[in-house]
């Protein structure tokens, strides 16, 4: 079986003759990984089991000022503001003053399309011909209306104006379902959302407005999806234990990051409640194993990750974030290895 064949078993919930895994890295890790090895032939281990590709840039950033001083700022296609020059990237100003889109003009679904990186994607699907191939469409409804807003504008609008939040809901959902619509016709097996409801304790607007406001619009997204015989993956971080049940009732098929630290999100708990159902990607702790743990007992993780999650399939091994900066160049070394290691 090639690395597509294998990833397809685990997805559909049957056992696979190993776990397939992700390993991505942030912040120079890789390289100092090239240091450590002595150049960088270590890659080559590495199985390339799901190969991204992307048709539709939905975080668009152009040049909006440098001050002396240093800050750096740029603008998206919504009309949002963002001050760049640190991490974590600042929303300074939002496009929408007011919950109210009178005198605004929203950005056409063309104006993320972009041919040539669907040209692109196309001829690196037809060099990989052995990969799981998956097209993603970048920060989703949740992501995208706090970016009208401002994140602290859009929590007091869901309870103030919760009229404007599905007007902004359902104007995001029809610009994803033209995304999904343009990405489609590639010759990829999935597609890949990011929407980031959770935090460490739970959803974030509750899993009673997170049924009310984006239940029913991703329904719809993960409908068309389906409607063209692709997977539906999604990323959430921090805690989305209570809602699990309804993002498998509305057609997720895989489920990205599963961060252990967070409440609820116990993987050995999850794969028993719903290892039949959902399939998970991620589970190694970015936050505990791999920051603080030993070599040892990264590489035992490792292993019970895969003696574990991975009976009957429905799992798909990665950390639950990329290997950071400062993670301890022996602890990136310990999960490079029990990545690589026959299982």
């Amino acid at each position: 079986m090639n690395p597509r064949d294998i990833l397809l078993e685990s997805i559909h919930h049957r056992q696979p003759p190993k776990v397939p895994y992700t390993l991505a890295f942030e912040g120079g890790v890789d390289l100092q990984l090239d240091e450590y090895y002595g150049g960088p032939h270590w890659r080559e281990k590495l199985t390339p089991y799901i190969v991204g590709v992307a048709a539709v840039n939905t975080d668009i950033r152009e040049p909006a000022g440098r001050l002396p001083t240093g800050e750096i700022y740029e603008s998206d296609p919504y009309g949002g503001i963002w001050r760049v020059d640190r991490a974590e990237w600042h929303l300074e100003k939002p496009p929408l003053a007011k919950p109210s889109f009178e005198g605004y003009s929203f950005p056409p679904p063309e104006r993320f399309y972009r041919p040539d990186w669907k040209e692109q994607a196309r001829q690196i699907i037809a060099a990989t011909p052995d990969s799981f191939h998956v097209a993603n469409l970048g920060w989703g409804l949740f992501e995208r209306s706090w970016n009208l807003r401002g994140f602290e504008n859009l929590l007091v609008d869901i309870v103030s104006d919760p009229d404007f939040v599905e007007e902004a809901m359902d104007r995001l959902m029809n610009l994803y379902l033209a995304f999904v619509e343009y990405t489609a016709d590639l010759p990829i097996d999935g597609i890949l959302f990011g929407d980031d409801w959770g935090e460490q304790r739970g959803v974030i607007i509750g899993p009673k407005r997170w049924r009310k406001f984006l239940k029913p619009r991703w329904a719809k997204i993960y409908e068309a999806v389906h409607a063209h015989g692709k997977i539906v993956m999604h990323h959430s971080c921090g805690s989305v234990a209570d809602i699990i049940p309804d993002i498998i009732e509305i057609g997720m098929d895989v489920l990205e990051s599963v961060q252990p630290e967070a409440a609820g999100m116990n993987p050995y708990e999850l794969k028993k409640k719903w290892g039949d159902k959902l399939t998970f990607w991620g589970c190694l702790g970015s936050q505990s194993t791999i920051q603080f743990g030993t070599p040892d007992e990264i590489k035992a993780e490792v292993r019970r990750l895969r003696r574990e999650m991975g009976q009957g399939g429905g799992y798909i091994l990665a950390p639950a974030k990329p290997l950071q900066p400062g993670t301890p160049l022996q602890n990136a070394v310990a999960v490079f290895e029990a990545f690589t290691e026959e299982n």
